[in-house]
């Protein structure tokens, strides 16, 4: 240690003793006026974060972790036993019970519960209290609850802001380590912003937006609290207390580099492109319709949102009576159950049998089938009232000369690896999480890709809000919380602030929680669940050649309003070594993307032999940090004073959102999302000609968030509600004509909604039409260990099935039974934790097992093996636990899948009334004995493997370890990691509210 001349250690130790009490005292002095408990709060607010809040660790408190990994830093942990142990406590939770499954999230620090008092800046009081280290931050001035809230933030989450901000600008290898080179290909692929496009981005929302002054002033303050952080912490008398353990076994053991504007619009753009965007599948949709016409024919009828040219006069679905056409993709088969469901069939004084409807067997019909862009079962959030968007044009020859379809077989994906290498194990681990998804068309995935610090659910948020009518206490009843996956320490923090202009408590990303992100003001809470509505589409622009002969598909030259421009060429280069923290060896890539005035490159092709660039254009490129608007009045208590206030707030967040509000006397709901308004009778399910593109938009050559600002839908037009009898969202479709098609998110007759819908409906039903905030936590609890697949598909496949002779499937139907009337769900009560099996382990081991094979049972045969892999590639055909969509461990389970595809087409063999059917019927053929026959087969197939084979071991858990293969792992971002925990399918951090009055309205 450095030591100034005259001075001993001793001397020097007394010195910055008596320095350190004296910056205590006149802190002291200068302390913000800190609010009593309950101050302004009307009451009845709960959360938890699992977790624990504290994620800082100096090198002492890692040296004692590392030694025997139970000696953890203060509050670490201490909210991870009751976020696990309400799994396995629901259905049965009471009213005396919630504290042990939420703490209580009122303002302020009760009397003889504060643990620390500082005041860090003159005006700035951070008050934690024992029980959980929560700060609360008190501001005499906004700039001064502000540098309070960058200090928090600081002391709560430092090495996490850094991983954050690195990650955003792509490159978290060069920073953390060579593992992390996957992500950084995922973001540059997707979302690169040169230094310039940042500060851009700061200057566009100081001068443009209407807050943009006071939301630049916030974000200064806020900037100024964490590098006054840093700056004390680097100071070596006490950087051995405040500086993260982490930089040391990084290397970097100076510690982190300042913050600045910029890295907030960095974490932003990583934040928002995970949980915040949805669309950008058009190409991939066009390549597998394309190879579905190529087996099945084209278009014989007028369907909407068919691709096919008009020519001549196409033959018309039959009329009934006076009614409407129907539409082929929403026609049965012409089954005998069509005339018996209607009436009309053969028989004693029905008269004649009407023809049936005619099905539609081509390459379109057959893709709607799987892409499900409007099917009238999906369960919607808003019921009954319609919004439409991304509507299906009837065909016609302006929307056949928008549609951009590649010539067959000339798609090649861009590679933005150009130089280096991906590690080996990186790559394999990024190619098995990207499967079925091409570099470029989302950042979800990829996010996922290799051993990183950095892993993340599709989407699993959800929502429970019940009005007031319905609520035993005649107050509205809410369970909402956001699914940002489970990492050590949490990428959310909490936060209590209190300020000119700022009341609010709750959760928010670090790094951009100048204020509360999800949580609660005085007497209202809100809450948000993944949206992922289409607001990125892919357009096609003719390459060119500024020289002589002809052009190429490698031309980085566009057509731009009759001229030929370059692409802008986006570059970056990066290295990295091994460390103690990340072994991967030393290695370099170089990273390019080339970006248009119409979005990134993603693919290049030729349409009928013209060389094109497909590009991918998100309405909220460039324009990352104007959400903050929304977020800034979510905080402010005179502008939430009803529903209204907080729809006209939620309209200026342009990530994609569903949010969920209430107060003592309403709830409501809206989706949020900067829906670009997009050219007359253009087709959402293809790629469109850039000559098509947005309405107000004026692109440029030269890419800036004035180039890439165009009309936005108005808010009458997003889905939203107010005191509908109860409200429940888990990332399923919004509201009746909300369509999506381009997003692949499957929103079939079958969704995980359901669960909560049933679960609410039963406890209306048990209590004569209302109910507790108990039941809801319960309703909440018990879907989150049912497997959907038993509880909404499986009934019908064991219908098909009947009661065969075969005694070898005896068995395993009478355990598939069982368990479907027990409410098909994944537990073990008696003993609960990360490995062992559940209650009824064979039944889910088969369903596990079977799930694959009946799939293949069911469509192979019509489709074709390579068709069907292509299909699935597309659209996922299961998201089950522990080994999802999004990866391993995560948490998140049944957002996407085949679930209501395949209980659709059992119904149809079963002659069941269907509403939107298939195109055609699937299994047998639409004969039930070969479909029972293909069903038996494939179930016996199932249960002959064994639980080494169901469960193999993945690196975390041993080969057949039931439990453990669904446990969920927290991702250590840092050095402290925490226990598996049993697998759930719930939000991370999680509100119960009862609010209990309002202030004046």
């Amino acid at each position: 240690m450095f030591r100034p001349s005259g001075l001993s250690g001793a001397r020097m130790l007394l010195a910055a003793a008596l320095a350190a009490v004296a910056s205590l005292v006149a802190a002291a002095s200068a302390c913000a006026q800190v609010q009593p408990y309950g101050f302004n709060d009307f009451g009845g607010f709960h959360n938890v974060l699992p977790p624990g809040e504290n994620g800082f660790d100096n090198a002492l408190q890692l040296a004692q972790f590392e030694a025997n990994h139970s000696t953890r830093p203060p509050h670490n942990d201490d909210q991870l036993a009751m976020y696990s142990n309400l799994t396995t406590a629901a259905p049965d939770i009471t009213q005396a019970q919630i504290g042990r499954f939420y703490k209580d999230a009122t303002f302020g620090v009760p009397a003889g519960d504060v643990e620390s008092t500082e005041s860090p800046e003159p005006g700035v009081t951070i008050v934690r209290d024992q029980g959980f280290g929560v700060p609360h931050i008190y501001g005499d001035t906004r700039d001064a609850l502000m540098f309070g809230i960058g200090w928090a933030t600081a002391e709560d989450r430092l090495f996490f802001i850094d991983i954050l901000r690195h990650a955003g600008q792509g490159d978290l290898a060069q920073f953390a380590g060579g593992s992390n080179v996957s992500m950084d290909e995922g973001v540059w692929a997707n979302e690169p912003y040169t230094q310039q496009d940042l500060a851009n981005q700061v200057a566009f929302g100081l001068s443009r937006l209407p807050d943009g002054p006071q939301i630049y002033a916030d974000a200064t303050s806020f900037i100024n609290g964490i590098n006054a952080y840093i700056a004390k912490a680097k100071n070596p008398l006490y950087s051995l207390t405040m500086l993260p353990g982490e930089y040391a076994a990084i290397g970097q053991p100076g510690g982190p580099q300042p913050f600045s504007a910029t890295d907030l619009v960095s974490i932003a753009t990583l934040v928002g492109g995970i949980f915040g965007n949805g669309g950008g599948d058009q190409l991939s949709n066009a390549i597998l319709y394309e190879d579905l016409v190529h087996r099945f024919g084209r278009e014989h009828l007028t369907v909407a949102g068919s691709p096919e040219p008009v020519a001549g006069k196409r033959k018309k679905p039959a009329r009934h009576g006076k009614g409407k056409p129907t539409h082929a993709q929403n026609a049965p088969a012409p089954t005998a159950s069509a005339a018996k469901a209607t009436g009309k069939g053969k028989g004693k004084g029905r008269g004649k049998r009407r023809p049936a409807p005619p099905r539609d067997l081509s390459g379109f019909a057959t893709f709607l089938s799987f892409d499900a862009a409007n099917d009238p079962e999906a369960p919607t959030t808003v019921r009954g009232h319609s919004f439409p968007y991304q509507t299906l044009a009837a065909p016609s020859k302006t929307a056949q000369a928008s549609i951009a379809l590649p010539d067959p077989g000339s798609v090649r994906y861009v590679n933005h690896v150009v130089g280096g290498s991906v590690p080996q194990a990186v790559a394999r681990s990024a190619s098995a999480s990207t499967s079925g998804k091409h570099i470029g068309l989302g950042l979800g995935a990829l996010a996922n890709a290799g051993p990183g610090l950095l892993a993340f659910p599709r989407q699993m948020s959800n929502a429970l809000l019940v009005s007031a009518s319905h609520s035993v206490t005649g107050h509205p009843l809410a369970v909402m919380g956001p699914q940002v996956a489970y990492f050590s320490p949490e990428i959310l923090m909490e936060e209590d602030i209190h300020g000119p202009g700022i009341d609010a408590e709750g959760a928010a990303f670090p790094g951009v929680n100048l204020y509360v992100e999800l949580g609660h003001g005085r007497d209202y809470a809100w809450s948000a669940t993944s949206a992922g509505q289409n607001i990125i589409d892919t357009f096609a622009v003719p390459l060119c050649n500024p020289g002589p002969g002809p052009t190429s598909t490698g031309s980085d030259y566009y057509l731009l309003r009759g001229h030929c421009v370059p692409m802008e060429t986006l570059t970056r280069q990066e290295s990295w070594q091994p460390n103690l923290a990340d072994s991967t060896p030393a290695g370099s890539v170089t990273l390019r993307t080339e970006r248009t005035a119409y979005g990134i490159v993603i693919a290049r092709a030729t349409i009928h032999g013209k060389p094109v660039a497909y590009c991918n254009l998100r309405s909220t490129y460039m324009h990352e940090l104007d959400s903050a608007s929304g977020f800034e009045q979510f905080n402010d208590p005179a502008a939430m004073r009803n529903p209204q206030d907080f729809f006209n707030a939620a309209y200026k967040i342009g990530y994609t959102f569903n949010w969920f509000y209430t107060d003592d006397k309403h709830i409501a709901y809206f989706n949020s999302g900067l829906n670009p308004v997009r050219a007359p009778r253009t087709d959402p399910l293809f790629p469109s000609w850039a000559s098509f593109g947005w309405r107000g938009l004026y692109p440029s050559a030269q890419t800036t968030p004035s180039s890439l600002t165009e009309q936005q839908t108005p808010q009458s037009a997003h889905p939203q509600t107010v005191d509908q009898s109860f409200l429940t969202s888990w990332n399923n479709k919004q509201a009746p004509g909300y369509n999506d098609g381009a997003t692949g998110q499957q929103y079939a007759s079958v969704y995980r909604s359901q669960l909560l819908d049933n679960n609410i409906n039963y406890y209306l039903g048990l209590r004569h039409g209302r109910i507790t905030l108990p039941d809801l936590i319960n309703a909440m609890g018990s879907a989150g260990t049912e497997d959907l697949r038993g509880d909404e598909v499986l009934p019908f496949a064991l219908q098909v099935i009947g009661h065969p002779g075969d005694p070898t499937l005896a068995g395993p139907l009478a355990a598939l039974r069982s368990w479907v009337a027990s409410g098909a769900h994944r537990i073990n009560r008696a003993h609960p934790g990360a490995s062992g099996s559940y209650e009824q382990s064979y039944a889910v081991r088969l369903m596990d097992a079977w799930w694959p094979l009946l799939i293949s049972a069911e469509f192979q045969p019509v489709l074709g093996s390579a068709l069907l892999g292509e299909i699935e590639r597309d659209f996922s055909i299961n998201d089950e636990p522990g080994h999802g969509v999004s990866g391993s461990h995560l948490g998140s389970a049944f957002d996407v899948g085949f679930y209501g595809i395949v209980q659709k087409d059992l119904r149809a063999v079963l002659h069941k009334p269907i509403s939107g059917a298939l195109n055609r019927v699937y299994c047998g053929a639409g004969s039930l004995a070969k479909c029972r026959a293909a069903l038996e087969s494939s179930l016996r197939e199932a249960a002959a493997e064994s639980p080494q084979q169901v469960y193999p071991a993945d690196g975390v858990c041993a080969a057949g370890d039931q439990m453990c293969s669904d446990s969920i792992q927290f991702r250590v971002v840092g050095a402290i990691s925490q226990p598996l925990i049993e697998w759930v399918n719930r939000p991370t951090f999680q509100q119960a509210v009862q609010i209990q009055g309002h202030g004046p309205r």
